[in-house]
């Protein structure tokens, strides 16, 4: 394998669909106190596409200091290109070797958010009865097969994902009658039911993100996970507001590729004015994106999560989408999951139920890295 990389400015990523991976990320991580780097890889097929009809020959790479004397960095949803199975982790390793000259000397190690999916859900015999993924082997076991084939068999499963691995994919190429027609019952029943509730959603400004954040708060308490501060969302929703700068501009007109084009959305559902649910919604080429989700304790009986799932479909289908990940599910139905919810909920809504291969380290120094997976047991630190 021969896998080479050149820095370039990350104004220049070309256009995907991953919208981790694209100009209006790294904008977004810059402004939030990250160091953000793009590079080209060379030595890829010619062949690979994604949905978008581009070869997926680009990586966005955030660095961050961690302490005074150490950096991490990470690639979030990257690299786009999936090698065959069985060269994965020589891929990975040839990739953190080449980019090593380019990122911090301090940095502990390079952590893969991979996109692809896991090789355990292409093998049949990896499934039960009811056509459910089982749990993959021990990182152990994970560990010996990603780095089969590689020099320094250095490649560690890392203890926590940051993005969700398993998650549900809509395809937007249909009717809305066909896409309608593809849910379960109860979820075409509930949607309608909102809309005889008086919930109605609209796309609001980002005068109304002190609304929306007053409920993302209320449910990561309620549902115990990370919450971001208002910042990250004020940043996430100004940038791809559609606004440019004129240094943007003549980066843009100087870019002698396609820019690719992220727009992100706030979408409210409302009933008598009060705020029930909203949404993040990203839309980067022919892909749209569950962003961020927040809902209230109460008033459920009126579905307004139902009613803001489609109108964001509706919404993102108008743009040109063509498929909406649902951002986030447990892999099979199993109550026991702490994403099971989740599963409940977004299944209904009739798409394909995908698993990704999840984040991988590359330890660029070996004894730091011991001590940092052994403080991640909650991973808020890296999260921020």
């Amino acid at each position: 394998m021969s896998i080479t990389v050149e820095p370039k400015p990350s104004e220049h990523l070309l256009p995907t669909g991953i919208v981790q991976q694209t100009a209006f990320w790294s904008r977004v991580k810059s402004r939030l106190g990250w160091k953000a780097k793009a590079f080209k890889i060379n030595g890829l097929s010619p062949d690979a596409e994604d949905g978008d009809g581009t070869c997926p020959d680009d990586m966005l790479i955030v660095t961050r200091k961690v302490a005074a004397d150490a950096s991490v960095a990470y690639v979030p949803f990257g690299p786009e290109y999936p090698p065959e199975e069985d060269s994965r982790g020589l891929f990975l390793e040839h990739i953190s070797e080449e980019v090593r000259d380019f990122i911090p000397r301090d940095c502990i190690f390079l952590r893969f958010d991979l996109p692809w999916n896991s090789p355990y859900a292409e093998d049949p015999s990896n499934y039960d009865d009811r056509g459910c993924l089982l749990d993959p082997p021990e990182p152990a076991a994970r560990e010996l097969r990603m780095n089969f084939g590689t020099d320094r068999h250095a490649l560690r499963k890392a203890p926590t994902d940051i993005m969700p691995p398993d998650t549900i994919l809509i395809d937007l190429r249909p009717s809305e009658e066909a896409i309608l027609a593809r849910m379960k019952p109860k979820t075409r029943y509930n949607i309608g039911l909102a809309g005889r509730h008086g919930v109605t959603v609209s796309e609001e400004s980002i005068e109304s993100l002190p609304c929306w954040y007053a409920l993302y708060a209320e449910t990561a308490k309620r549902d115990g996970f990370f919450c971001h501060e208002y910042p990250h969302f004020s940043t996430v929703l100004a940038e791809g507001s559609g606004q440019r700068n004129s240094t943007r501009e003549k980066a843009e007109a100087s870019c002698p590729g396609p820019v690719c084009q992220t727009s992100t959305h706030l979408l409210m559902a409302r009933r008598n004015g009060e705020a029930l649910a909203g949404m993040i919604l990203a839309v980067s080429g022919r892909k749209a994106t569950y962003l961020y989700g927040a809902s209230s304790s109460g008033s459920r009986e009126h579905m307004p999560s139902y009613a803001l799932q489609w109108a964001a479909m509706r919404l993102a289908k108008s743009c040109g989408a063509q498929s909406y990940d649902l951002f986030g599910c447990s892999p099979r139905p199993d109550p026991e999951h702490p994403l099971y919810g989740l599963y409940r909920f977004k299944s209904g809504f009739g798409g394909e139920l995908i698993h990704r291969q999840g984040c991988w380290d590359y330890p660029l120094d070996t004894k730091a890295y011991e001590l940092w997976c052994a403080g991640e047991s909650t991973a808020e630190g890296f999260h921020r």
